[in-house]
């Protein structure tokens, strides 16, 4: 037996006793569609997730979770007992992997932003959506996100897999009452060893910190073997690079680089949407900022969702706007009529920031996919992830790159690349199985049918259909 297929024993032998020693509560086995040990799926059209080209008339197998065998239909022997599913007409690709959610909501009060934990609703709408993997990129109840892993590895709660961030690290200047604040670097430091010691995942520095803020969180945060991302302001994005940042949200709309006059430490809100509105597409600064991150191996995640324009558009991205809670989509439905017409500057900054993602991609930039659930709450777990792949689209990317974007790649950040992120013998059996021809159309992206995860296949219009009108209430 060759080393390969040896390890591919083991691993299908330790993942059997994981199997078996998993049981799924009340609240989650009416929403388990498959979970026999050996599982074919046929005839399918795949996007494996590699960036490769695309295949028709593929088998898959995979065993107690762990993929086994894949190539043309007809070629790979099925093995006996296997539950087979035909997927005539279907898509498969691996689960997603995005790197900027949260499990919290916004809910605008008297013009407070203000957000509440969606502790039930957001798992639940993730998994449903075809994520099943994610980063949380920022908490506000960092203790409830752990319990929310656990009980998910426990089978307790719905769910993906999680990598969790810290709270919020931002020092006084925040207008979101929930996030805390630190008034000097140690304390910073303080934050980081706290939370790693306790399971957090990685670390999350906000619009308002100093440089030696971020110094400090990297510094601490690297001696513990974890990534450090930020949505940066005070800090540019050349600065954050130089100090060692990992990663940076909101492709490039958060960059004040281009502030002329800008104040160490300070973010110039206003003036950097000035700047960034100034700047041509073709800007030959954005290029040498780009060029810099990428020496620097700084990673930039898309959220094109949260920043998606109005006009013609729809009011909840990826049409979710039925999980609502009556009185947010009512208030949602008023502002989106409200909006139509009147967002020209935000339609043009948006189109920019597209070509700017897109840019980087293509010039060798570690670009990852997330969402960011929060914005004008337009933006939701689940409709807003599949949203991304038709938004990568719309910006010119080819559907296996929007595919690896949300998945491999962010696989590899989250060095995870050996298990998930891809369809590969050998890997955990985290596949989605889409009603239609995502290569046709990628609107099919909305018509996910089955979710494995670890070879178990949920059934995903049943667990949408049952957050119906919750979001926003828990």
């Amino acid at each position: 037996m060759s080393f390969k297929n040896s390890v591919l024993v083991l691993l299908i032998f330790f993942s059997t006793q994981i199997l078996k020693a998993q049981e799924f509560s009340r609240a989650v086995r009416p929403y388990v569609a498959v979970q026999e040990n050996i599982v074919a799926l046929t005839h399918a059209k795949t996007i494996d997730g590699t960036g490769a080209d695309i295949k028709t008339n593929q088998t898959l197998i995979f065993e107690n979770g762990i993929i086994t065998a894949m190539g043309n239909t007809g070629e790979v022997t099925i093995p006996a007992g296997a539950k087979v599913i035909d997927c005539t007409g279907k898509t498969i690709m691996p689960g997603m992997v995005m790197l900027h959610e949260h499990i919290f909501y916004p809910k605008p009060f008297d013009g407070i932003f203000s957000v509440s934990q969606m502790t039930f609703t957001f798992p639940r709408l993730y998994l449903a959506g075809g994520v099943t993997t994610i980063r949380t990129a920022g908490s506000i109840e960092p203790q409830t996100d752990l319990n929310i892993r656990k009980w998910i590895e426990e089978g307790r709660m719905l769910g993906p897999k999680m990598d969790l961030t810290s709270p919020f690290i931002e020092r006084e200047g925040t207008s979101v009452p929930e996030v805390g604040v630190i008034e000097s670097s140690d304390e910073a430091a303080e934050m980081v060893n706290f939370w790693a010691d306790r399971g957090i995942n990685s670390f999350k520095v906000y619009q308002n910190i100093t440089k030696e803020d971020l110094k400090s969180v990297v510094n601490a945060a690297h001696a513990k073997g974890k990534k450090v991302t930020g949505h940066i302001c005070s800090v540019t994005y050349r600065e954050a690079a130089e100090i060692g940042i990992d990663n940076i949200e909101h492709g490039f709309f958060q960059s004040s680089d281009f502030v002329g006059d800008k104040v160490d430490d300070f973010c110039p809100a206003f003036k950097r949407g000035q700047a960034l509105r100034a700047l041509p597409i073709d800007a030959p600064e954005m290029k040498e900022l780009m060029e810099f991150l990428i020496e620097k191996d700084v990673a930039v995640t898309s959220t094109l969702t949260v920043f998606e324009p109005y006009t013609d558009r729809e009011v909840v991205l990826g049409g979710g706007l039925e999980a609502m809670s009556p009185e947010i989509r009512e208030s949602l439905e008023i502002s989106h009529k409200r909006q139509q017409g009147r967002d020209s500057t935000s339609i043009i900054a948006f189109q920019k920031q597209m070509a700017w993602e897109k840019m980087f991609y293509e010039m060798g930039g570690k670009l990852l996919a997330g969402t960011d659930p929060t914005g004008a709450g337009r933006t939701i777990a689940g409709y807003a992830n599949q949203r991304m792949i038709e938004l990568f689209i719309e910006a010119g990317f080819s559907l296996t790159q929007a595919v690896k974007i949300s998945t491999l790649d962010g696989a590899k950040f989250l060095e995870r690349a050996d298990k998930v992120g891809s369809l590969e013998v050998g890997k955990q059996a985290d596949i989605l199985i889409i009603n239609g021809d995502l290569e046709a159309d990628v609107s099919n992206i909305r018509k996910m049918e089955i979710v494995f995860k670890d070879g178990v296949g949920f059934n995903s219009p049943a667990i949408f259909k049952s957050m119906n009108g919750k979001v926003g209430m828990y």
